[in-house]
């Protein structure tokens, strides 16, 4: 490939070898081959509709186009730093390929409205295949729920056992927590969805382009209002990343939760040996190392996030060559969340749960001890009082080793003569959660009505 610099005509002197591998980005941004291929075709294609090239000309550069990215994708095309940037290795390419007339493709637009638009694509691309793979976890997450809907656990706080709750009702928070970050990514969606190209440099083009054709053929709903703006704008890449950051806390959350519970200290679950490794030096070791890696990706994530923020702060309009830093964090970004809800994905359908060890962990922690507090209260009493009273028994049962639910019926009433025979209805696991039968509730019917919900409501995302 010739490697003569598109603005070589202003300088007398070379490039230093150093600054020409320094500047370039061709390393990371050769991965946008085929976004700057698709947008270059579009443009061509306005450009003979507004006469600016002749349908020859389009036809010629089309298929020239098209014959790159075939070499590109067949492994073909030599990189080099001289060429700076996927652009160039495109046009430069396509010029040797059809001659001058490659040299007429970038009339009416610039290397910043140019590389604005195909990362707009990319993002864009990437959305969908993050939001996919968002439906694929949620679907794994309530298959699962569906299974331990009736599957009793203790529900933490302060990872203090405080009430008993269902498993499935605890995989379902997050399947709550996936569809508010879907959400927030199919908002961010409508704002990477706006076409820069025809802005060129920064003031626009001269030539009598037509943005709205480019822009229908690439699937923009929109076409940027200022020239200005449009190629110097990268919120759109920092609102995508601080969707998927969030995202990423929640995986995270979830990770930390899976990695305590098949700890043998918990023993409710244990993960698939396809997805933990073992101990150089101790053969009993069995690591949860997706879910660790997981909780530690989510850093890089929100690592990316700051650098868009802190590359964006200072710069002045309109396009600066800081912004060619962001595609590293951003690329970084949305792969670590297309990677991470694939392998969760992955990992859930081969989760075995200890359901015994999960019951026997809301035994040992009084977690009715909030149910004989509301049955006091049906009785009469003020809330305060009964929590005074369960207080007292729960402190009983410690001194006695033993549940709430094995005190006689003669030592509660030692603590309040409302309690009867019936006591002992609230006092078992499973009359607690099914007595939290409203939606939202831990309940196994309620349960299973929300899944239901949920997946009427994925179903309408069409992903």
């Amino acid at each position: 490939m010739t490697e003569e610099k598109p603005w070589s005509g202003r300088f007398t002197a070379p490039t230093d070898a150093f600054v020409e591998a320094f500047t370039a980005s061709i390393a990371f941004d050769k991965r946008l081959y085929a976004q700057d291929i698709r947008g270059s075709i579009a443009h061509a294609r306005m450009l003979a509709q507004a006469g600016v090239l002749t349908p020859t000309e389009a036809e010629q550069i089309v298929a020239g186009l098209q014959q790159v990215r075939a070499e590109i994708e067949a492994g073909e095309m030599a990189f080099s730093a001289a060429l700076e940037d996927i652009h160039m290795h495109v046009e430069t390419r396509l010029t040797q390929l059809i001659g001058e007339v490659g040299k007429k493709l970038h009339t009416g637009r610039s290397r910043n409205d140019q590389v604005a638009t195909d990362v707009r694509l990319y993002t864009r691309e990437a959305i969908d295949e993050i939001l996919a793979g968002i439906a694929r976890l949620e679907t794994a997450l309530m298959d699962a729920a569906e299974r331990e809907a009736d599957t009793i656990m203790p529900g933490f706080t302060h990872l203090q056992v405080a009430q008993p709750v269902t498993f499935g009702h605890h995989l379902m928070a997050y399947v709550e927590m996936l569809h508010r970050d879907g959400m927030r990514l199919l908002d961010a969606r409508k704002r990477v969805n706006v076409l820069p190209l025809g802005a060129a440099a920064l003031a626009g083009t001269t030539f009598p382009i037509d943005r709205w054709y480019v822009a229908h053929e690439l699937g923009f709903d929109f076409v940027a209002e200022n020239s200005l703006d449009a190629v110097s704008d990268r919120d759109f890449a920092i609102e995508t990343v601080a969707a998927i950051a969030l995202m990423m806390v929640h995986l995270s959350r979830f990770a930390e939760e899976l990695i305590l519970w098949s700890s043998p200290s918990f023993g409710f679950i244990e993960l698939s040996d396809s997805f933990c490794t073992g101990s150089s030096i101790m053969p009993q070791k069995k690591n949860p190392d997706v879910p660790e890696l997981v909780r530690g990706k989510s850093a890089r994530v929100i690592g990316a996030l700051q650098t868009l923020l802190v590359l964006m702060k200072a710069q002045p309009l309109a396009y600066n060559k800081d912004n060619q830093e962001d595609k590293e964090p951003l690329f970084d970004a949305l792969d670590t969340a297309r990677g991470s809800l694939k392998v969760f994905a992955e990992m859930l359908p081969g989760m075995t749960v200890r359901r015994e060890a999960m019951r026997a962990a809301a035994l040992r922690g009084f977690a009715t001890a909030t149910d004989l507090a509301d049955y006091l209260v049906r009785k009469g009493l003020p809330f305060r009082a009964a929590h005074e009273v369960v207080g007292k028994a729960v402190r009983l049962a410690v001194e006695q080793g033993c549940n709430l639910e094995d005190l006689s019926l003669e030592a509660l009433r030692g603590f309040s003569p409302l309690i009867d025979a019936d006591v002992y209805q609230v006092l078992t696991l499973e009359g607690s959660v099914e007595a939290r039968g409203h939606i939202g509730g831990t309940a196994p019917a309620q349960v299973r009505q929300a899944i239901a919900r949920a997946r009427t409501r994925l179903a309408d995302w069409g992903v």
